[in-house]
């Protein structure tokens, strides 16, 4: 069934009627060429932890697609915890990959670092392009895998302002090839309750220097190791999410 993400506005206020309009209109009628009587379900942008709402085409205008309601799911598809995926920025489109599968996994938002190792460098017009881009990918994905929320990608962040930025945060983890001990990363695993927010940083290519380590440190944030094989950058978050989801929906 097709998901999509609709504004308050767009449905009636006892939910009996949604009506979808602009880019999702013309993906229904056009390009799926959907027709009435068939079902699609949709989630409200502005509730955080979503319903998901299913209805059935009652009506194909020239504009929009009238849907009446079904029934409603108040459980959603969200992890019981808030993920925060905290990504050093890679080379060429690999970006774009670790959003869409971080948002597949359960990530609640994802927030590109500049970091001392970084090749990548944005200036603040490329970066707005590129977040927008990036953005559109999450909402894709958001899509694709019947997310109740549309994960937020974050306008590039130092190395300290990333911290800074996780710092209330409850768990915080950061993958590291010098950390040894995987029985320690499944404890602090193990330990993770659902309702806390996580922490994940990713180095880039060549990983995190010796002081954004010790940066980390002073700030309460765990080195863990993800196994004894080093894992390339658009791996190791898929790797540490993928366990953080297992554990939180088992």
């Amino acid at each position: 069934m097709y998901h999509f993400f609709v504004d308050s506005s767009q449905i009636t206020p006892d939910c009996k009627r949604v009506e979808i309009t602009d880019n999702d209109y013309n993906h229904i009628a056009h390009v799926l060429r959907m027709k009435v009587g068939e079902q699609f379900s949709v989630s409200i942008r502005e509730e955080e932890e979503g319903r998901e709402l299913f209805y059935e085409i009652e009506e194909i205008t020239d504009s929009a697609v009238i849907g009446k309601l079904c029934f409603i799911e108040e459980v959603g598809n969200e992890l019981p915890s808030k993920i925060y995926l905290f990504q050093g920025l890679p080379k060429v489109d690999k970006m774009e990959l670790i959003i869409q599968k971080a948002v597949e996994l359960g990530a609640f938002e994802i927030v590109p670092m500049s970091t001392k190792r970084c090749i990548v460098k944005l200036d603040e017009k490329k970066a707005e392009s590129k977040v927008k881009r990036w953005q559109a990918i999450a909402e894709a994905a958001a899509k694709q895998s019947k997310r109740a929320i549309i994960p937020s990608v974050h306008m590039p962040m130092t190395m300290k302002e990333a911290v800074q930025y996780a710092k209330d945060m409850d768990i915080k983890l950061i993958p590291y090839e010098m950390a040894e001990h995987i029985d320690e990363t499944k404890k602090i695993i193990e330990a993770i309750k659902p309702g806390q927010s996580i922490a994940v940083f990713i180095g880039p290519e060549g990983g995190f220097s010796e002081q954004e380590i010790d940066l980390c440190n002073e700030n309460g944030i765990k080195p863990i190791t993800l196994g004894k094989r080093i894992l390339r950058t658009e791996t190791a978050g898929f790797t540490i999410i993928s366990w953080l989801m297992y554990h939180l929906e088992g």
